[in-house]
């Protein structure tokens, strides 16, 4: 057998997570001498779809393996033509429901599931927001679109942990930066939304909650500016040169610290290609950075 070759198609490439998920997997891709394509698919569901499906239909680029994080739905078409090729078929961050099916009726190709436990992080965005806001109050809440399910996830996540007296107002992103601070910046510009009292803004993700603080500063001046730029600001993902160095900087409050997990899909596609068994799902994990009772000691003394 000769090189294997695998295509990884990430939804975009405004997105730190996603730079570190295609980093990850050309690390392991190169330690198991895989010859790695990656595609960013702009947030466009039917730009990725199509671009895998043409994949798949090639007579030009054969490919062993394609693992994709989709930006809409799980690409069940996609995956059943995969399989009938015999290419290896694995999902990132993303709640399936043929995956099972799959694995059960077409045991020759290997069909897998790596994501994080966007359920459990968005139970420690809701610890998050009880040390931030020990009185309570209401925070802004910045939501990746429902498409794939994390959204959903760590929504009901904080939903599960925070306390009554914090409520959330919620506010849609596409998990970029850039979209975030145009959608907070027309939020911001009506003055009703300045006097509802946000006294906290906790983001699914540090690229919208870095969105929302740069509308804040393009938008707002003088001491209204300060006031909102006070405010504490939680993201996720975490990463150790984004997220991380954000709130040693003082950037952000806190964040989730959540390991890319396409790292661990090319090693589980490394042992199906040897011919062993692959669990079905597996997880990542997540902490907060700082830690919890870390972050609650820092904001008392604060």
């Amino acid at each position: 057998m000769g090189v294997r070759n695998v295509l990884l198609s990430l939804t975009t490439n405004d997105n730190d997570y996603q730079l570190a998920q295609a980093e990850a997997a050309n690390v392991a891709a190169r330690s198991h001498g895989f010859h790695l394509e990656v595609q960013f698919s702009e947030n466009d569901a039917v730009l990725q779809v199509q671009r895998i499906l043409g994949a798949l239909q090639s007579k030009n680029q054969l490919y062993d393996a394609i693992i994709s994080e989709p930006v809409g739905t799980a690409m069940e078409q996609a995956a059943r033509l995969a399989v009938k090729n015999g290419v290896v078929w694995g999902i990132l961050n993303h709640a399936t429901s043929y995956v099972h099916t799959l694995r059960q009726t077409e045991s020759k190709t290997a069909v897998f599931e790596v994501t994080s436990d966007h359920f459990e992080i968005g139970r420690i965005q809701g610890y998050q927001a009880a040390a931030v806001l020990p009185e309570g109050g209401l925070a802004l809440y910045l939501e990746g679109p429902a498409t794939g399910g994390a959204a959903r996830l760590r929504t009901e996540g904080i939903m599960s942990t925070k306390p009554r007296n914090i409520e959330l107002k919620m506010m849609k992103g596409d998990w970029t930066q850039s979209s975030m601070r145009r959608s907070f910046s027309a939020w911001l510009s009506l003055s009703t939304s300045r006097k509802l009292g946000v006294a906290a803004i906790i983001s699914q993700n540090d690229a919208m909650a870095l969105g929302a603080r740069e509308a804040i500063e393009n938008t707002l001046s003088g001491f209204e500016r300060q006031h909102w730029l006070s405010l504490p600001v939680t993201g996720c993902d975490g990463l150790p040169n984004g997220g991380q160095s954000l709130v040693q900087r003082g950037i952000l409050t806190a964040t989730i610290a959540v390991s890319p997990n396409s790292g661990p899909a090319i090693e589980l596609l490394a042992k199906a290609f040897r011919g062993e068994q692959i669990p079905e799902r597996s997880l990542g994990t997540a902490a907060s950075f700082p830690p919890l009772e870390k972050l609650s000691r820092a904001l008392a003394a604060y």
